[in-house]
């Protein structure tokens, strides 16, 4: 047997893939279970710049997957981070109502929650600026407890440390090469992962859109706000909108930004006429003076000359669906009896790394 030969060859040392090759590792103990990875690092994408958000579920339609795992996913990973010293902010999160118009779809969002089993109250005014007193709200807002914020680089960090000790090999600068063995392959490759699929077949109708995402901090003390602070979605937008994130540090955030890479763009745009009113929105929010208006609407006292410093740049490896000639909104896995192909791992995939890997182990196991 090679010296690379793997049981199990994970490609992609994200969140999703180190949950993966520990739950087939804690399933399989005499597997040999490998993990490459093309950088020097765990996480060095999308799971590493994550938001650090834990979402309760109450954004998803029943029948998803991202339905399925958010609420489990959010007290498991919560949970590890409790057993491993690592901080939590259990700060809890308002989505609040601006108008008439928003109410029917705030309803909505706290129906779905309900049918997701995730834990919420409709609360008033008055409730919301009990937990909230800079909250602008009209008439009701949903509260959700569960909502919480983590490390994202520290939670990596911990997770490469255990899957060692658990006996997992994890090769960086590492990437796939098709002379590589394995009984079977997990791919978990993010960004990569559309063009690996088609190596083996698969994601035939798919196209990977690299989006680019940008958080606005602000200057104000740790304290200034206390939860996060999200508004109703817009129905136009495949996304959550400009909202405030309280990091597991206390500072405060706006955002995000979520643009498309300029190549991919570009050609997006030129050949898909539908997505240019979110690119459009999308490029309004990379001015500062504008992203600091559309979240003035949600809290009292927000100034722009508090919106200094650009954090890092997320990454959102959005799939594109060329049949539907929409975004991909759920998670997607295509697989045959060889390989298995994780396309969409989007938000809230962080949330939901490790109940999903229990599924993705259920599947690759039983094959």
């Amino acid at each position: 047997m090679p010296e690379s030969y793997a049981d199990f060859l994970i490609v992609g040392a994200g969140v999703i893939g180190l949950s993966v090759a520990r739950e087939i590792k804690r399933r399989e103990r005499g597997a040999r279970v490998i993990v490459i990875e093309k950088e020097r690092a765990a996480g060095m994408h999308a799971s590493g710049r994550n938001s650090g958000v834990l979402h309760a579920g109450f954004y998803y339609s029943p029948d998803s997957l991202k339905a399925r795992f958010t609420r489990t996913g959010n007290a498991m990973m919560t949970e590890y981070c409790v057993a491993r010293g690592l901080p939590v902010n259990r700060c809890g999160k308002l989505v609040v109502a601006r108008s008439d118009e928003e109410l029917p779809r705030l309803d909505e969002l706290y129906r779905r929650g309900r049918a997701n089993g995730v834990t919420l109250e409709m609360i008033d005014a008055k409730q919301a600026n009990e937990i909230e007193p800079r909250a602008i709200v009209h008439e009701r807002a949903i509260w959700s407890p569960s909502t919480s914020t983590v490390d994202p680089r520290a939670v990596m960090d911990a997770l490469v440390g255990d899957a060692i000790a658990e006996g997992i090999e994890i090769r960086f600068s590492t990437p796939f090469m098709p002379s590589m063995q394995s009984r079977h392959l997990i791919n978990s490759a993010g960004l990569g992962a559309v063009a690996l699929a088609r190596s083996f077949g698969f994601a035939q109708h798919y196209r990977m859109i690299p989006f680019r995402g940008l958080y606005l901090y602000s200057n104000e003390p740790r304290g200034a706000l206390r939860t996060n602070l999200y508004p109703v979605p817009d129905p136009r937008f495949p996304f959550l909108g400009v909202h405030f994130t309280i990091t597991v540090y206390g500072a405060i955030k706006i955002g995000p930004t979520a643009r498309p890479s300029i190549l991919h763009g570009a050609l997006l745009l030129a050949t898909h006429p539908e997505l240019r009113a979110l690119a459009l929105e999308e490029i309004r929010k990379t001015s500062r003076r504008y992203i600091v208006k559309r979240a003035s609407v949600l809290a009292r006292g927000v100034r722009v000359e508090d919106y200094t410093r650009w954090g890092t740049p997320g990454v959102r490896a959005q799939l594109y669906d060329k049949r539907t000639r929409a975004l991909e909104m759920d998670f997607v896995i295509e697989r045959d009896e060889k390989s298995l192909h994780i396309l969409n791992a989007v938000s809230p995939g962080f949330t939901c790394a490790m109940s999903f890997a229990e599924h993705v182990a259920d599947l690759a196991l039983n094959t």
